[in-house]
C-alpha cells in the first residue's frame, strides 16, 4: 500500500482529524465550540483544517530550510480555514516554545452577511500571519540534546484531534529531515531490515508513540536533508517513515 519513490506520494488509509494551540499553552476545544468560533467561514465552501510543523533543531541550519518554508507554505495555507503550529525541539511535547494558532477563514460575528467579499478581505489579511509565526519556530531555545520529531507531530495532532471535523480535509506540512534521535526513536541506530522496521512501528504504535493521523495528508520537506553518512540506509529509511504514516492513520505522505 505503501508507494516508493522519494518524490511519490503514498497512497495508505482514510479517516479525518485536526487541532489548535496557543503560544504558551493548549486549548482544547469542542466541536461546538469551533462552530461558534466560526472556523468553518462565511459565505464561502469549508476548507481544511491545517497544521505546520518546524524543526527547530539541526536541520534548521542551512538556508534552504528557511527558504522551504517562505515558499512552501503560502501555497499549502491555500484553502485552509485554521491553521495550528508546533516545533521540533529536543522536548517537543512539553515545549514552551510555542506560536498561536491562526484562525483564517472570517468568523460570524465579523462577517454575519456571508459576504463574500469581506469572507476574502479578512482571509487575505490573516493568511500573512501564517508564514512569520512558523518562520519564528526555527528560533526556538535549545531544549535538550536531539530532535524529538514524534513529539512534534503528535502535539500538533492533539491540537488537530480537537477540532476534529470528519466533513473537512486535513493537512498537515513538516519542515524536518525527520532525524528523530529522542525516546523510543533513534534513527541513527535502528535496524532497518524489513521485518525490524514492521516491528518498531508496531511497537511505537503500541506503546502511543505515534501520532493518530487517521485521514491525514501529509507532506515532508527537507526529508533526510544534510545527512551524509550512511546514505545506503536512505531508502530503508524512507521506507520506514512511509510505514509509521500509513500505521498512523495518513492517507498520503510526501517525502520531499
Amino acid at each position: 500500500m505503501v508507494a516508493s519513490g522519494r518524490r511519490g506520494a503514498a497512497v495508505l488509509g482514510v479517516g479525518a482529524a485536526l487541532a489548535g494551540t496557543g503560544r504558551r499553552g493548549v486549548a482544547v476545544l469542542g466541536v461546538v465550540a469551533l462552530v461558534a468560533s466560526g472556523v468553518a467561514g462565511c459565505g464561502t465552501e469549508a476548507g481544511a483544517v491545517c497544521g505546520v510543523v518546524v524543526d527547530s533543531t539541526t536541520y534548521a541550519e542551512p538556508a534552504t530550510s528557511r527558504a522551504d518554508v517562505t515558499s512552501k507554505l503560502p501555497e499549502f495555507v491555500q484553502g485552509c480555514d485554521w491553521v495550528g503550529f508546533a516545533a521540533v525541539t529536543g522536548a517537543s511535547e512539553s515545549s514552551s516554545c510555542r506560536e498561536d494558532p491562526v484562525t483564517v477563514a472570517a468568523g460570524r460575528a465579523e462577517n454575519p452577511n456571508d459576504n463574500p467579499v469581506v469572507e476574502e478581505r479578512v482571509r487575505a489579511h490573516r493568511t500573512k500571519e501564517v508564514v512569520p509565526r512558523a518562520v519564528r519556530l526555527f528560533d526556538c531555545p535549545t531544549e535538550g540534546e536531539g530532535s524529538d520529531v514524534l513529539g512534534a507531530l503528535r502535539y500538533a495532532v492533539k491540537q488537530m484531534t480537537a477540532r476534529r471535523l470528519p466533513d473537512r480535509e486535513h493537512r498537515l506540512i513538516v519542515f524536518s529531515d525527520l532525524s528523530n534521535n529522542r525516546g523510543e526513536l533513534n534513527i541513527n541506530r535502528l535496524d532497518l531490515a524489513e521485518e525490524a522496521r514492521k516491528r518498531k512501528v508496531e511497537e511505537l504504535r503500541r506503546a502511543g508513540l505515534l501520532p493518530g493521523m487517521d485521514g491525514y495528508a501529509v507532506t515532508v520537506h527537507g526529508f533526510l536533508r544534510e545527512r551524509t553518512s550512511d546514505p545506503d540506509r536512505f531508502p530503508s529509511l524512507e521506507a520506514f517513515w512511509r510505514e509509521a504514516f500509513e500505521a498512523a492513520g495518513a492517507t498520503s505522505a510526501d517525502l520531499l
